[in-house]
C-alpha cells in the first residue's frame, strides 16, 4: 500500500512541477516569421528578441490557460491528500484520503488533456496553417508529459486505496 502511495506522490509532484513549468514557460510552438525566429507560449509570444503579450481576448487562450491553472491548483490538493494519507489521523477515520487523492489527480489529468486538446487543435487548424514552417515545442511536450505523470499518480492512489479496503475488509473478518 505506502509504494503504491510514494510511487502516487512521487508522480503528482513530478506532475504538478512539469505543470508549472509548461504553463509558464514560452515555448509551445515555434515558428519562422519573416525569416525570423519566433516562438510562442500561453502568456506571451517573442520575436526578435523582443516579448509581446498574448492577445488576452480570444476564447481558446483563456480556455487552454484556465484549464491548465485549474489542472495545478487541483494536482496541488491532491499532492496534500495525498500526504495525508500516509498519516492516519483518527479525525478522518471514515475518510479516505488516498481515493481523494486519486480522485483529485485524475481529474487534473482531464483538465490538462482538455488545455492541450484545445491548444492542439487551434494550433493545427489555424495557427499551423498561418506559419509555414513551425513545430510543437518544449513547453507543450512538457505539458502532455504532465498529463501522463497526473494519470498515473491517480492509478497509483487508486490501487493504494483498493489495497487499503481489501484488507480492511478482510481484517474485520
Amino acid at each position: 500500500m505506502y509504494s503504491f502511495m510514494g510511487g502516487g506522490l512521487f508522480c503528482a509532484i513530478i506532475g504538478n512541477i512539469l505543470i508549472v513549468v509548461s504553463t509558464a514557460t514560452d515555448y509551445w510552438m515555434q515558428y519562422c516569421l519573416s525569416g525570423s525566429y519566433a516562438h510562442q507560449g500561453l502568456w506571451r509570444y517573442c520575436m526578435a528578441n523582443n516579448s509581446y503579450m498574448q492577445t488576452p481576448n480570444l476564447a481558446y487562450w483563456n480556455a487552454t490557460r484556465a484549464f491548465m491553472i485549474l489542472s495545478v491548483m487541483l494536482c496541488f490538493a491532491g499532492i496534500m491528500a495525498g500526504i495525508l494519507s500516509v498519516a492516519h489521523l483518527s479525525a478522518f477515520e471514515r475518510f479516505s484520503r488516498s481515493f481523494a487523492a486519486a480522485i483529485m489527480l485524475l481529474i487534473s489529468t482531464l483538465f490538462v488533456l482538455l488545455a492541450m486538446a484545445i491548444y492542439t487543435g487551434v494550433t493545427l487548424s489555424f495557427l499551423g496553417k498561418r506559419f509555414g514552417d513551425w513545430r510543437f515545442s518544449w513547453s507543450y511536450i512538457l505539458g502532455w508529459v504532465a498529463m501522463l505523470m497526473t494519470f498515473f499518480a491517480g492509478i497509483f492512489y487508486m490501487c493504494a486505496h483498493r489495497l487499503y479496503e481489501s484488507r480492511r475488509v478482510v481484517g474485520s473478518h
